[in-house]
């Protein structure tokens, strides 16, 4: 094997989130599958899309299983490891639980990466988890084309605890957590075209674990979370209004965005899984006159561990917001609230 270094990204047809299936193409596909009832304890299965199975048990406390696996983004890979293990990990916390343990989930192309790089990328993922404060407990590896890494990760919360996507109520205000633009940045690295200081900013927002989701869930006002990633936030946010059959009114100018993701929009930097998204479901969504290509391209920007979504009750929406920047989201803003009306998106200027 050719001792010289591989760019991880150069293996992978895309790259995190923005290799999930077209959103379209996923419904497709799911709409004539079983519902996995009737079984009494699943409380959350493929009913709502939501962000991972949960499993009640007898005194209360829920099993919360998800897995989540990507090609690389970046070409460093312990970074590679993080991100991934970061994003895998979130689902647990977008319900609302606490992670316990992971099973890492490697394909690696034989020959064509060094031992040792693989090696990185474990390292990566296992430095995340002992953040998290869980193990990795075990796994499995195949030989693929593609450079492939995730976790499946089990959580538990209380019964009482457990956050949907589908119960924000009309009224409900919209927080986000961490700001747009992963995708853009993406398409940026792939094409060595990122500012100074551009990468350390996207992977410090993408191994930002999202642990104020199990902060959150106890509190009665937090009505319903999911996390942000391949659907961008229109995408999970369609997820949100058809669960709980409302509309979402997004405000454009309070969205927050890395910093230098309006410049790359607007310079072209644009990732296939964008366009694919706005395809799939932008009939749904109504945008003002005069809205700029590049501003929907980052409202359907797909986010590689993205930030939380939450909707709470309108009283309390100030106080939940400072409880999120204290706990380490400094650009978490109030972006927009639910309305009543038919499953769909209305965005502002």
């Amino acid at each position: 094997m050719d001792a010289s270094p591989v760019r991880l990204t150069s293996l992978a047809h895309g790259g995190g989130c923005g290799c999930k299936l077209d959103p379209a193409i996923l419904r497709s596909l799911l709409a004539d599958q079983p519902i996995a009832g009737p079984f009494e304890r699943l409380l959350v299965g493929n009913e709502t899309a939501d962000d991972a199975a949960v499993w009640a048990l007898d005194d209360g406390t829920c099993v919360i299983a998800t897995t989540d696996f990507f090609t690389p983004m970046v070409d460093d890979p312990r970074d590679f490891g993080r991100i991934a293990a970061t994003n895998a990990i979130s689902d647990v916390y977008a319900m609302g639980g606490r992670p316990i343990m992971a099973l890492a989930i490697l394909g690696m192309p034989v020959g064509k990466i060094a031992p040792e790089v693989v090696a990185e990328i474990l390292k990566g993922g296992a430095a995340t988890c002992a953040e998290a404060g869980i193990p990795i407990a075990g796994g499995h590896s195949i030989d693929t084309p593609e450079p492939i890494y995730g976790l499946a990760v089990i959580g538990i919360c209380r019964r009482e605890d457990v956050r949907r996507n589908a119960d924000a109520r009309v009224g409900d205000v919209l927080i986000l957590t961490k700001p747009l633009g992963v995708g853009v940045y993406s398409a940026a690295i792939k094409r060595d075209a990122l500012p100074a200081g551009g990468y350390a900013d996207f992977v410090a927002t993408t191994t930002l674990l999202n642990k104020v989701g199990a902060e959150l869930s106890p509190d009665p006002d937090v009505h319903a979370i999911t996390d942000v990633t391949g659907f961008g936030l229109l995408g999970h946010g369609l997820e949100f209004a058809r669960g709980a059959g409302c509309r979402l009114a997004i405000d454009w100018a309070a969205v927050p965005l890395l910093p230098a993701a309006e410049a790359l929009a607007r310079d072209g930097f644009v990732t296939g899984a964008s366009h694919r998204n706005w395809t799939a479901f932008g009939a749904e969504v109504a945008l003002p006159d005069g809205f700029p290509e590049w501003a929907r391209h980052l409202l359907t920007d797909p986010q590689t561990s993205g930030g939380l979504l939450v909707a709470c009750a309108p009283e309390r929406a100030d106080a939940i917001l400072a409880r999120i920047r204290a706990a380490g989201h400094p650009a978490a803003a109030i972006v927009g609230r639910a309305e009543a009306g038919a499953a769909g998106i209305r965005v502002a200027l």
